[in-house]
């Protein structure tokens, strides 16, 4: 008689219990931070209760759990970058006009979500973005980079900015 199907959780509790080791020891490789490894390798499992993905159906766990931490990893990594750039900016600015913590903290998050919602847009969306607001391109500067008619970008800017309003409505 085959054996029932076993739930998500026990197929990642496995998952888990197989690999967990193994995987902080290759993040602590990578990033040498025994805290901050372990703190990726459970994310990298928690990545995975989204329910797309079956534990059990996972032919090559290793390279499949690298993956998912390598991406975790790229993520942190841009946080770090975003929140250092605007540290810096803060470092600018005279006393009297550096915001408090609180505010502080709003911001980086603030910034954090922009980023991720931008990392989930299409290529040409993203840029036309990250042109219009960083190197303050015009409309048909920015199209002439992309290859796209003014049009265009105008579609891709107005779908960036609805996507980020939506991220930091809710």
């Amino acid at each position: 008689m085959p054996a029932p199907d076993l739930p998500l959780a026990d197929d990642l509790s496995g998952l888990y219990v197989a690999h967990n080791t193994w995987l902080q020891g290759w993040l602590r490789r990578r990033i040498g931070d025994t805290f901050a490894a372990a703190d990726l390798a459970q994310d990298t499992f928690l990545s995975l209760l989204d329910g797309k993905t079956a534990a059990a159906q996972i032919r090559e766990p290793r390279p499949f759990l690298a993956t998912i931490a390598n991406r975790l990893l790229a993520h942190r990594h841009r946080r770090q970058l975003l929140e250092t750039a605007y540290l810096q900016a803060l470092a600018c600015l005279p006393e009297e006009l550096v915001p408090s913590p609180e505010t502080r903290l709003i911001a980086v998050q603030s910034l954090q979500e922009i980023d991720r919602v931008l990392d989930g847009l299409p290529g040409k969306v993203r840029e036309a973005f990250l042109l219009a607001h960083l190197a303050e391109l015009s409309y048909a500067q920015i199209a002439t980079r992309l290859g796209v008619s003014a049009s265009s970008v105008k579609q891709y800017l107005a779908r960036a900015h609805r996507e980020c309003l939506f991220a930091l409505a809710f």
